[in-house]
């Protein structure tokens, strides 16, 4: 996982590989942090390299979302692929994250 700025201000964190109970961790103290120190106007999280994510992966994108909310910035999901689109669509959170019912390739969604 890496963390960087763009020229627009954004911030965004690049993840990797599986969110998991083995990565979930990094991710949701990254996500805290980053909103709580930079306290960014947008938060890009780019899924384009998660190739699995379970419930804890969902619960740790749901803890990002809503403490952006707090913060008032703007939290986009960029590029979820197939797999990580269609474990939100069928944990009914397509909507919260800005998602459209199917995935598309190469899209950047936010909320």
């Amino acid at each position: 996982m890496t963390t960087r700025r763009q020229a627009d201000g954004a911030i965004v964190i690049d993840v990797r590989g599986s969110l998991d109970a083995a990565t979930v961790g990094a991710l949701r103290e990254t996500l805290l942090s980053t909103l709580t120190k930079e306290r960014p106007v947008t938060l890009v999280v780019d899924l384009t390299y998660v190739t699995f994510m379970d419930s804890q992966g969902i619960g740790t994108l749901v803890t990002g979302h809503n403490a952006a909310r707090e913060t008032g910035t703007r939290f986009i999901l960029r590029n979820p692929s197939d797999f990580v689109h269609s474990q939100l669509r069928v944990t009914g959170l397509t909507e919260m994250f800005g998602l459209p019912p199917a995935a598309s390739p190469n899209q950047t969604y936010s909320s």
